[in-house]
C-alpha cells in the first residue's frame, strides 16, 4: 500500500524537489499551502510526472485549518506517513539589524518556523505513536546558528524552532517515530527566494555569496535523511 507524505507550507523549491523525490519511491504527496491556486498548480505539474498528488489548502499558522487539512488528508490518503514542515517567508520579512528587532519583528518568523511546526507535530504524534511509525521533518536555514545579523529575526526564530526539534527528537528516539532537522544554507532552485535574489540583488548585503543547490538535490538530501533515520540533524550547503 503506498505510503503519504504531507508537505506543509508547499513552494515550489523545497516543496516540489521533496514531492518529486519521495513521489518516485512511490508516495502520495498532500501539498499543503495558502494559497489554492498555487497549491492546484504544484498539484497538476505533480501529476504531470505520474505522481499522485492533491491539494489541500490551510494557512500553516493556524491551528484550525492545520488540524482540518490533517483530517481531510486522512479521508482521502489515510494515515499520514511522513510530514514535512517547509514553510518559508519572503525575503523582506527580514530584519537587517539586530540592534532593530522588537517583538513585532518577530511575529512573523515565530508563529512560522516556531508555533506552525508544534502545531503540526502536536496534531500528528498521536497517531504516529499509537502506529510506532511515522517521521516528522523540519527544514531551517544557516541563520539558526551561525551569525547573520541581516537575517537577525529569522535567526532568533530558527534558532528556538532547533531547540524544539532537537528536544523533540531526543524524546522520540527510543520510539518508532523519527525527527529531523535539515539546517539548509543555500538558495533553493526555483524557490521563491531565488527568484526574489535574482531580480533584486541588493537584497543580499555587499559581500555575502550564498551557494545554489537546485530542489532535485535538496530533495535527495531528505530522501536520505528519511531512509536512513539515523540523524536528528543534517546541515547542506554550507559554505567551507
Amino acid at each position: 500500500m503506498s505510503k503519504t507524505i504531507a508537505i506543509f507550507g508547499f513552494g515550489p523549491g523545497l516543496g516540489m524537489g521533496v514531492a518529486r523525490r519521495f513521489g518516485r519511491e512511490g508516495f502520495r504527496v498532500a501539498v499543503i499551502g495558502r494559497k489554492p491556486g498555487k497549491a492546484a498548480q504544484h498539484v497538476a505539474n505533480l501529476q504531470a510526472e505520474g505522481i499522485e498528488a492533491r491539494a489541500f489548502p490551510a494557512d500553516v499558522t493556524a491551528a484550525d485549518q492545520i488540524d482540518d487539512a490533517i483530517a481531510t488528508i486522512r479521508q482521502t490518503f489515510g494515515d499520514i506517513d511522513v510530514a514535512l514542515h517547509g514553510a518559508a517567508a519572503e525575503m523582506t520579512d527580514r530584519t537587517p539589524s539586530t540592534r532593530a528587532v522588537d517583538l513585532a519583528d518577530l511575529r512573523l518568523p515565530m508563529s512560522l518556523k516556531l508555533h506552525s511546526p508544534i502545531l503540526m507535530a502536536r496534531a500528528l504524534l498521536p497517531a504516529m505513536l499509537e502506529r510506532d511509525s511515522g517521521a516528522l521533518l523540519f527544514s531551517s536555514g544557516a541563520s539558526a546558528h551561525t551569525v547573520m545579523p541581516y537575517l537577525a529575526n529569522f535567526g532568533v526564530a530558527l534558532a528556538a524552532q532547533r531547540a524544539y526539534v532537537l528536544q523533540l527528537a531526543e524524546e522520540l528516539h527510543d520510539t518508532g517515530v523519527h525527527v529531523g532537522l535539515m539546517n539548509i544554507g543555500v538558495l533553493i532552485g526555483d524557490s521563491e527566494a531565488e527568484r526574489m535574489v535574482d531580480e533584486h540583488p541588493e537584497v543580499v548585503p555587499p559581500g555575502v555569496s550564498i551557494p545554489r543547490m537546485t530542489n532535485s538535490e535538496l530533495g535527495d538530501h531528505y530522501w536520505d535523511m528519511y531512509a536512513r533515520r539515523d540523524r536528528a540533524e543534517v546541515e547542506v550547503g554550507f559554505a567551507a
